[in-house]
């Protein structure tokens, strides 16, 4: 969490001047798409997040936990 505190300060918001709260929801959605679907991360094995996140199996489902 940090690591993405960090980048999306600086990358994206130390780097406009927004000028409109509308302004500032396009960009930065657009900085998070990136982050989350284009640029591999080292920790995750090179994958994007949500490669990662496709490749782990699903928690059981709560009917499932009871039987």
């Amino acid at each position: 969490m940090e690591s993405f505190s960090g980048e999306l300060r600086d990358e994206c918001l130390n780097e406009h001047v927004f000028s409109s709260l509308a302004q500032a929801r396009r960009i930065i959605e657009a900085w998070r798409v990136d982050y989350n679907q284009r640029r591999p991360h080292g920790s995750l094995g090179h994958l994007t997040p949500d490669a990662y996140a496709r490749q782990r199996p699903l928690p059981p489902t709560a009917e499932a936990a009871f039987l």
